[in-house]
């Protein structure tokens, strides 16, 4: 573990695709502005459902050129592979070939030593993939007649049609296309995944099995039967009033979680690899920690996680709450979810909760899943590099049960931040970043 202390690991590289933007450049703009990308939802046909709005990634098309500059051989892989890749995975690929180009390291190592970790939500298929499928099976009277799938439904079915939706499948794509030959895993943590990719990658790096890394993760809650499930199962906002006001993360009248997509990617190096190569480097992880919920039952099983991943990953960071210049808060916009979140945050931070700035980007494009907590952090490295924060957008009025001070347009950003994310069902990450002067 000696050797594991003095391998410190660095930031060299970001690629995002989320609803304001392609580039860093564009999610900056949109949180400095205080833009909301909650719009109709186009995707999918909203008909029949209570939510018609949703924070997509309209920007995303699946165009080979929202990949980033990519050189003749490679672009003409990925094109050919995008039949086999639902959207999160499309995603995940064009974050990864962002922030790959951002860090220029592909020249820079040797391929066992380039590794990649990536996380996501559960992946659905499509309806329309079954729909040849179900019509086959149909009588006489219409009626679905399961004895006929195996002779004449299934194979209707694209005969790569599960390789879509293998949640393994983002690692494995960018592993192949850029000939990453180092460790590899893939995390299915849902809102989690992202965090726990980062704390993986740097632990990968500091025992000395890698010197870079790809930490990323990809999610979406904008999908026919992924939306429903959320409808069902948690507090989502929607109906009255201006859907660019519903995400209000620990405002008084918020009502529920707006539901969005996206990927986000941070290439992680050991500092002295970094140096050697010349690469830019944004900021250092120096704390991260991942735990579970113990308590039974649904309440306080966030509190109890959120407080002991953060807890560590503060401790790791050197365990000075005064060192922290803000805090970027998971923020999902439930009345439950973000009082537990606050609760948790004060369990850590003591009294320094109710005076270091919180901010949450979720307030812009609401939860994109496993998409969020890396998109959060990119977003925090942004403010650190500007030296000053977004405001937390929507905040108009203050909860008593969610005692947090949100952070105003040109309050200081710090030279350290803690992200943390979690789960409905109570597993909750968090990391720690500093700024890199």
């Amino acid at each position: 573990m000696r050797g594991a202390a003095q391998r410190r690991v660095v930031i060299t590289g970001m690629g995002v695709v989320c609803p304001l933007g392609l580039t860093t450049e564009d999610v900056w703009n949109g949180l400095a502005a205080g833009v909301s990308a909650v719009q109709p939802i186009e995707s999918f046909s909203s008909a029949g459902l209570p939510l018609h709005h949703a924070a997509e990634a309209r920007c995303f098309t699946g165009e080979i050129d929202n990949f980033g500059p990519l050189e003749g051989e490679q672009k003409k892989a990925i094109r050919k592979g995008l039949k086999v890749m639902c959207r999160e995975s499309q995603m995940a690929v064009a974050a990864a070939q962002r922030a790959l180009h951002d860090a220029a390291a592909r020249e820079h190592h040797a391929p066992e030593r380039f590794g990649c970790v990536f996380g996501s939500d559960y992946m659905l298929t499509l309806p329309d993939d079954f729909t040849a499928s179900v019509a086959r099976c149909r009588g006489a009277d219409g009626r679905f007649e399961f004895d006929r799938w195996a002779s004449d439904g299934m194979p209707q079915l694209t005969p790569l049609w599960l390789l879509k939706y293998l949640p393994n499948m983002p690692a494995s794509h960018i592993a192949i296309y850029n000939d990453l030959r180092g460790p590899s895993n893939s995390l299915t943590v849902r809102e989690a995944s992202g965090h726990l990719a980062v704390g993986e990658a740097t632990v990968t790096i500091q025992r000395g099995a890698a010197d870079i890394m790809v930490a990323g993760a990809t999610g979406t809650r904008v999908h026919p039967m992924k939306t429903v499930h959320a409808l069902q199962t948690e507090q989502v906002a929607y109906g009255d009033g201006d859907p660019a006001h519903w995400s209000r993360p620990f405002d008084a009248r918020r009502s529920g979680m707006v539901l969005g997509e996206g990927a986000a990617v941070l290439i992680l190096e050991e500092l002295s690899h970094a140096e050697r190569r010349g690469a830019r480097i944004y900021g250092e992880v120096v704390g991260h920690a991942a735990r579970c919920a113990t308590e039974p039952g649904g309440t306080g099983r966030r509190r109890q996680a959120l407080a002991h991943a953060i807890g560590k990953a503060v401790e790791m960071a050197g365990g000075q709450t005064g060192d922290i210049g803000h805090v970027h808060a998971h923020g999902v916009s439930t009345r439950v979810g973000d009082r537990e979140e606050a609760a948790a945050w004060r369990d850590v931070l003591g009294d320094a909760a109710g005076r270091v700035p919180t901010v949450a980007a979720k307030s812009h494009f609401g939860n994109l899943g496993a998409g969020s907590g890396l998109t959060e952090c990119i977003a925090s490295l942004l403010a650190l590099g500007r030296g000053e924060l977004f405001p937390l957008l929507n905040f108009e009025t203050p909860d008593a049960e969610c005692p947090i001070r949100p952070a105003r347009a040109g309050d200081p950003a710090g030279n350290l931040f803690v992200s943390a994310s979690v789960t409905p069902q109570g597993q909750s990450s968090a990391v720690a970043i500093r700024a890199w002067r």
